[in-house]
């Protein structure tokens, strides 16, 4: 008997294992839309708020001890060019993901325009460094599978708030798992240099908690209900960028920067 070919069964187990992922979040997702259609949208649906009070302490806990500290060094010693490069670096690798959820809402402008930002950027703005296509007025067009579950008429499900990520709701948690996995850089760059993408976009993460340090502070440590506010913020914000709400003018303590590779 010859010698198994592991590695082709491996790869038709990935391969498999794919598909059948992606039915499982689809799953998840339709339950979602069933407990909203009972719901006052007014009305915050939080069946989980003891569990997501106690990941928003873990959560307050992690910023209070290494985040805060660590973007606080980051943007008094880094300079602000180079902050901006890694922002602009960070959210050009990101740009692929993007333009693939672009194509799955059916707009197709937009993910044109994406893809020749993408390729200016590239190449001009030398690898994304520099920003030369917002020069050209030509701007990101943001998507993400969480947006791409609403256009497809799921429901947003209940709130969660979700261990150092934050607040989300079940569609927006869902999303964020499948965008994982969406960017096509994240299989055709090696490593490596493939985890320059994510220290990218931890170091941009840390540039917008110094950047907005005093605003984020007054939520998180100067509110009486830390939570509650944390909650409505994030809620106001994603429906207002989902076309559902009128705009928030506060930011998202958790939430800074979602262009991560």
């Amino acid at each position: 008997m010859g010698k198994m070919d592991l590695s082709g069964e491996f790869a038709l187990q990935k391969g498999f294992l794919k598909p059948v992922a992606l039915i499982a979040v689809m799953g998840l997702a339709a339950a979602c839309t069933k407990r909203d259609a009972a719901l006052d949208p007014s009305v915050v649906f939080d069946p989980y708020v003891e569990t997501n009070r106690n990941n928003h302490e873990f959560n307050r806990a992690v910023d209070r001890t290494f985040v805060r500290p660590a973007s606080k060094g980051y943007v008094s010693i880094v300079p602000k060019p180079v902050q901006s490069g890694v922002s602009n670096f960070s959210s050009n690798l990101s740009l692929p993901g993007t333009i693939v959820n672009n194509v799955l809402q059916g707009r197709i402008g937009e993910a044109g325009q994406n893809t020749l930002r993408f390729a200016l950027n590239t190449t001009l703005g030398i690898g994304g460094i520099f920003d030369p296509s917002s020069e050209f007025k030509l701007y990101r067009a943001k998507a993400d599978f969480g947006e791409t579950l609403a256009v497809w008429g799921v429901g947003e499900g209940a709130y969660v708030e979700l261990p150092l990520i934050g607040p989300a709701t079940e569609r927006d948690a869902v999303g964020r798992i499948v965008d994982l996995f969406t960017n096509p850089l994240t299989y055709m760059v090696p490593a490596p240099e493939s985890y320059y993408g994510t220290g990218a976009s931890v170091a941009a993460r840390l540039g917008d908690r110094g950047t907005f340090g005093d605003t984020i502070d007054s939520v998180l440590y100067d509110s009486a209900d830390s939570y509650a506010q944390a909650q409505t913020i994030y809620l106001q914000n994603r429906r207002f960028e989902l076309g559902q709400a009128a705009p928030e003018a506060e930011l998202d303590p958790f939430d800074l920067n979602t262009e991560g590779f």
